[in-house]
């Protein structure tokens, strides 16, 4: 049986090294006040970053006018443009010397998030008086700068956790408040967001969508100042105020000589792809396939309630289990719920029942890869001797902004593609795409995720042990720490 507790190891370790300097010691567990804080961190980014990737969508087809393959390619080329501009900004992170009492991450968290609050209300605005192609400059203009901003919050959020704590306990737990977190997000969003703007702007969609944002992203960035003022970086790292600057090249090599961070790349590519289309199509599921747009927010609070309460099971289920077999059951669960939901009549019960496991399901393993993406930052220290959280996580951080392009073109693709009329009654082909959005789509992508993560993902719960021992005592494979 896998196990995630290196703590034997760690110990058994100590003592065969007694002679080596103990940097860290992962057997010790930080305050739990402080891995709470830090899923406060992916609460706040929830309350701005699933607001684009669910609602946006209606907003700039229903709300603005914009047709629905221009919004396709809206968010298929924004999201393209973001990953690119990861490496960037884990490059900047990883490239800062100058380190004060603050910590190296949490910084640069806070002020991006500020920034990145604002630009959240801009992407719900669209000024009065442009035509439809300035409509559309405006649309790709504010959402490029938005997703830039992004990941300058993100990747150091990110990072944050690898050097909170080596321990893999404490890592499981932050990676449940994280998750718990991001589900809390979406919870609120998904039941709370379109009842707002009607309530505020009535059948003036565009002052609604404008008002409900504006309160949503107050609401992100008073969730990041709690991360940031309970949270502190604890990991004691060795880095080089001499190292060179890192680039696009730096980018790549951590990429290919990292296995287990590759593994995770191709994974998220398809469990955040499946994840961001459930959220999109369902309001359009809601109101044409099942008839009532009113279902859609309850619907949602069933759903993420439910996954929330899946999420809490995280620490227990890769304790007894492990990290790779739990995700690997989670995605066989979900899928088979997705292509059931997909087969069957349209039927509300049945289709929630469903698609709330399917949701379940899929949030578990999201939120155990938090965790994994840590073990990987140390990994790619371990194998290297030079740690470099902020570019590893951008990669990693890349192949989510690739999957939710893939999100956008299916999504908004699979509408124009099948005759969707915003605001109109739908033909059957129409209804058909829709349904195949909600729920071929994810099923497919979760079986796999879970090829990939079977049989490409190999750093285990004692593998890691062994690797957290050696980096305890400033150990990499090649040596001392340092000395490289």
């Amino acid at each position: 049986m896998e196990t995630t507790d290196a703590k034997a190891v760690v110990n058994d370790g100590k003592t065969k090294n007694h002679d080596d300097e103990l940097m860290n010691d992962s057997s010790k567990r930080i305050p739990t006040h402080q891995k709470i804080a830090y899923g406060f961190g992916d609460f706040g980014n929830g309350f701005m970053f699933d607001l684009g990737q669910s609602y946006l969508t209606k907003f700039w087809i229903d709300g603005v006018g914009i047709g629905a393959g221009v919004v396709a390619g809206i968010f298929a080329f924004t999201k393209i443009f973001d990953a690119f501009m990861d490496p960037i900004a884990g490059s900047v992170v990883d490239n800062r010397k100058k380190i004060g009492k603050r910590g190296k991450f949490r910084p640069f968290m806070m002020v991006s998030a500020i920034i990145l609050g604002v630009l959240t209300v801009v992407t719900f605005t669209m000024p009065d008086g442009l035509s439809m192609n300035q409509k559309i400059i405006y649309a790709y203009a504010a959402y490029m700068i938005w997703g830039l901003v992004y990941s300058f919050t993100n990747d150091p959020y990110g990072s944050l956790a690898s050097v909170m704590s080596r321990n893999t306990q404490d890592r499981s737990f932050m990676a449940t408040t994280r998750q718990i977190g991001s589900v809390g997000a979406q919870f609120i969003a998904g039941v709370a967001f379109i009842p707002l703007t009607v309530m505020i702007g009535g059948s003036n969609q565009r002052l609604g969508y404008f008002w409900a944002a504006a309160i949503f992203a107050a609401i992100g960035v008073l969730m990041f100042g709690i991360c940031y003022l309970g949270t502190k970086e604890n990991v004691h790292v060795n880095r080089s105020k001499t190292a060179q600057k890192e680039g696009f090249k730096d980018y790549f090599k951590v990429i290919f000589k990292n296995g287990p961070l590759g593994a995770l790349i191709l994974m998220t590519l398809f469990t955040i792809s499946a994840m961001n289309t459930n959220n999109q199509m369902m309001v359009f599921y809601a109101e044409y396939n099942l008839g009532n747009i009113a279902l859609q927010p309850v619907i949602n609070a069933i759903m993420m309630g439910c996954s929330i309460a899946g999420v809490f099971m995280i620490p227990t289920l890769t304790k007894h289990f492990g990290q790779k077999r739990t995700a690997m059951w989670s995605f066989a669960i979900g899928a088979a719920a997705n292509l059931l939901n997909f087969v069957l009549p349209d039927h509300v019960v049945v289709f929630v029942i469903l698609v709330t496991v399917g949701y379940t399901a899929l949030a578990i393993p999201n939120g155990i890869t938090w965790a994994m993406v840590s073990n990987a930052i140390d990994y790619g220290e371990w194998r290297s001797g030079v740690r470099k959280e902020g570019i590893t996580y951008a990669a990693f951080n890349f192949s989510r902004k690739i999957a939710q392009s893939i999100a956008a073109l299916v999504s908004a693709g699979v509408l124009a593609l099948t005759g969707y009329v915003a605001n109109a009654h739908q033909t059957a082909g129409a209804l058909r795409g829709i349904k195949a959005a909600m729920t071929l789509y994810p099923g497919v992508c979760l079986v796999l995720a879970a090829v990939v993560i079977g049989f490409l993902y190999k750093l285990d719960g004692e593998r890691f042990g062994k690797i957290a021992n050696d980096l305890d005592h400033g150990r990499w494979e090649g040596g001392k720490i340092g000395d490289k």
